[in-house]
């Protein structure tokens, strides 16, 4: 009988750490060996003249999440994971979202119950808190970070999801106790309220005044209050999908203060221009509702500083925020209440399966970030502040077999037709990148191969997670 179940051999292994030529030798799902030669497998994958990554972990997607009245998301869990493993990930983590007025266990139960077996690629599900009641506080929140979903998200935006200060403590207050990760998206309710009337009022209701209403300083005041709760609660946050250079000076200023607090961004604000939600060379006045995403892409000078930021060791996680809305749908970026004013287009693009091939292109290819670099931003550090480490996220002995196959050197363009979510655009359309995913590997099984996805949904499974008792994601 074999030694290993699979041997992938001649390629170059590369981890957060180190860069090596060696062999990788997989048994019963997992890695069991990193050597000069792996000789003994019943299967042989050959990866010469490829790099052998970890598998890509998106720990920021929205699937099949409610999104407001007649408005459905694009994917469901089998469209998302599909493009996923396409895309060179092995593991994505969504949101369950409660409802207002609703009951948080009971979300999380149904929407667990749409991802069993759906899912192409591993699946670790967070939590959205819009409905901090005490019977959520004290009894549903404790109870499901203990039962394995250890990181949770709340809002300072939107009409249905936004917390007060008050309750933004409170809950902090639940993940100080408990030892769970929150994530905050950092943006002023009121403020953007009062840009979005003025803007209406002007008449300026396109797409792009989605843009104007959500400046750089209704991101930097949030991210600024945000910090200043959860350093009265005493706990490290997550300031999730930094736009620009203002909010990011938030971060690097708290942690000069020797504060713990991290930061992540996304391909968006590394390579799209606001100008886009103007639909520039297009015929139609509604084409730039398929950049709008919130905070929204900025400009030049704020792609630089993000850039910079990702150099210095600012950001520690670029995910995809993939939020698909079909374009040519009035179940989504059409929705007819989106022809009236940019307040009513969902908030949202598709990225899921381009976020490697972006980062990848721009950051090494470029010479901006080095290659462990790459493996850091886009697994490692995702598994070790979610508490997948070292289960996920690295490769080595003990790991699960999630691997990706990587071309360094093949040149490719970005196009819808080839992509495999539910969405009927991509905003990087025409887009060209130097590296490509060519292999996917999901517990030691080939989930997609030379642009096709194999196997059905089914193979990835639900995970959960579990907190140490000094209070970090383990």
């Amino acid at each position: 009988m074999p030694a290993f179940d699979l041997a992938i051999r001649g390629g170059t292994v590369v981890t957060a750490t180190d860069t090596i030529r060696a062999d990788v030798g997989v048994r019963g799902g997992r890695i069991a060996a990193v050597a000069d030669r792996i000789a003994d497998a019943a299967r042989v994958i050959d990866a010469g003249g490829l790099l052998v990554l970890p598998g890509g972990i998106d720990s920021h997607v929205h699937i099949a999440q409610p999104s407001g009245p007649g408005i459905v998301m694009a994917d469901d869990f089998a469209s998302a994971t599909r493009a996923a493993a396409a895309g060179g990930n092995t593991c994505v983590m969504p949101f369950a979202l409660q409802p207002r007025g609703a009951s948080l266990c009971e979300a999380a139960t149904a929407y667990r119950a749409q991802a069993v077996g759906r899912c192409h690629v591993d699946v670790a599900i967070h939590l959205i808190v819009s409905d901090p009641t005490p019977a959520v506080l004290g009894q549903e929140l404790p109870a499901l970070i203990a039962a394995g979903y250890t990181s949770f998200k709340v809002f300072m935006t939107y009409d249905d999801l936004v917390l007060n200060d008050r309750q933004i403590l409170d809950v902090f207050a639940v993940a100080r106790s408990t030892g769970a990760r929150v994530m905050v998206h950092a943006e002023g309710y009121d403020a953007i309220r009062h840009m979005t009337e003025r803007l209406e009022r002007a008449g300026q209701t396109s797409p792009y005044g989605h843009a104007l209403s959500r400046p750089e300083l209704v991101e930097r005041e949030a991210t600024h209050r945000a910090i200043s709760h959860a350093e009265l609660v005493d706990l490290p946050i997550v300031i999730v999908h930094v736009s620009g250079r203002e909010a990011m000076e938030q971060v690097a200023w708290t942690r000069a203060r020797g504060l713990e607090i991290h930061a992540e961004t996304c391909p968006q604000y590394l390579t799209l221009n606001a100008e886009a939600m103007k639909g520039l060379g297009s015929d139609d006045a509604m084409a730039g509702a398929k950049y709008v995403c919130s905070p929204p892409p900025r400009d030049a000078g704020n792609q630089a500083a993000i850039w910079s930021g990702l150099q210095r060791g600012v950001f520690e996680i670029v995910y995809s925020d993939h939020c698909p809305f079909r374009y040519a749908d009035e179940a989504g970026k059409l929705n007819p209440r989106g022809r009236t004013s940019f307040r009513w287009i969902p908030n949202g693009i598709p990225g899921i399966e381009t976020r490697l091939p972006v980062l990848f292109s721009e950051g090494v290819s470029k010479g901006r970030i080095s290659l462990n670099r790459f493996v850091a931003l886009t697994a490692t550090n995702h598994a070790k502040l979610y508490g997948l480490y070292p289960r996920k996220g690295s490769i080595g002995p003990g790991f699960d077999a999630d691997l990706t196959l990587w071309d360094p050197n093949r040149c490719e363009t970005i196009r819808q037709e080839n992509l495999h979510h539910g969405a009927d655009y991509t905003p990087w359309e025409g887009f060209p990148v130097t590296g490509w995913p060519v292999m996917t590997i999901v517990r030691g099984e080939v989930v997609a191969e030379a642009g096709r996805v194999v196997g059905e949904p089914g193979w990835g499974q639900v995970i959960d997670r579990t907190v140490d008792r000094g209070g970090m994601a383990a």
